[in-house]
């Protein structure tokens, strides 16, 4: 595959000039609580953010697509029950989690996720004092030493391998750094240790990558594939996570935002965001998107 160069110039010139954050929806997103119990829900939820290949098997509310189904069942349990402890997510099971999601143990996605917050417990518990606020004073106000730490948690793990070289996404590890900006939560007031800083260095966070933007970009012609993918995906055929043509995916991906990114006054990460959402539209939901089964995205 490769990128259009061509079409980078009037494209970037199509993106708005400013991405204001889509307002928060409380169905999917907790809203309310204190800094704590919402830290604890950024970074639970990111931390299960994935399965986007599995979605076409799982129970999908009405109206909701396979993200927001997963959001607004974990949105639901720490409104009616509050937050799980570092303790309490240590042991969190298969079949709890599946009742929290609305899902059938069964489904080996379930696995995955408590397997993921039983590894953000363990990390919370050992080595910030049990305390979700403590991992954002970790930072000190740098959304990259946010994105960094959560990468070497197990439950964040996101790191490739292309012709023998480590290509790091981090995908959501970052989408983390991103939101707890995105829902107000001031490195400075998470505790009474809090250091004096704002969040920084957001512009510096890549595009997050998915299967999405990708499949938003080749859409718009910003990608072009080899015919024999093309017609792979079309079919709904399942990407080996880790081939080479599924890095590449990715990869090209984040390179062509941070291509567009020169071009415009949006960051990576916005961009990244008009995409993700333009990806809602009928255009891009009438062909089928790449589909792989992993823990990355």
């Amino acid at each position: 595959m490769r990128i259009e160069e061509s079409a980078l110039k009037s494209y970037a010139a199509a993106l708005p000039s400013a991405a204001a954050p889509p307002a928060p929806d409380p169905a999917t997103e907790l809203v309310e609580g204190d800094v704590e119990t919402r830290v604890a829900f950024v970074i639970c939820l990111d931390a299960i953010n994935f399965g986007s290949g599995w979605w076409p098997t799982i129970r999908k509310r009405p109206g909701r697509s396979g993200y927001f189904t997963i959001a607004a069942g974990l949105t639901e349990r720490f409104r009616g029950s509050g937050p799980w402890s570092p303790a309490e997510l240590t042991a969190v099971g298969v079949s709890e989690i599946a009742t929290v999601l609305g899902q059938d143990r069964a489904h080996p996605l379930m696995e995955d996720y408590a397997a993921a917050l039983r590894d953000v417990g363990a990390h919370v518990e050992r080595e910030h004092g049990g305390r979700f606020g403590a991992v954002i004073e970790a930072a000190n106000g740098s959304a990259l030493a946010l994105a960094g730490l959560l990468a070497g948690w197990r439950a964040f793990a996101d790191v490739s391998t292309y012709e023998g070289r480590a290509v790091p996404f981090f995908k959501r590890a970052q989408i983390a750094a991103a939101d707890v900006d995105r829902v107000g939560i001031d490195p400075r007031r998470t505790g009474a240790h809090a250091e004096p800083s704002e969040w920084r260095d957001l512009d510096r966070l890549t595009a997050f990558a998915d299967n999405l933007v990708p499949h938003v970009l080749r859409l718009d012609g910003v990608l072009r594939l080899d015919p024999e993918l093309e017609r792979r995906i079309e079919a709904g055929e399942l990407l080996q996570h880790g081939s080479l043509e599924e890095v590449e995916l990715r990869a090209c991906a984040v390179h062509a935002v941070e291509l567009l990114a020169t071009a415009t006054p949006l960051s990576p990460a916005e961009i990244d965001a008009v995409l993700w959402n333009r990806g809602a539209g009928e255009k891009y939901k009438a062909l089928p998107r790449p589909r792989s089964r992993n823990t990355a995205y």
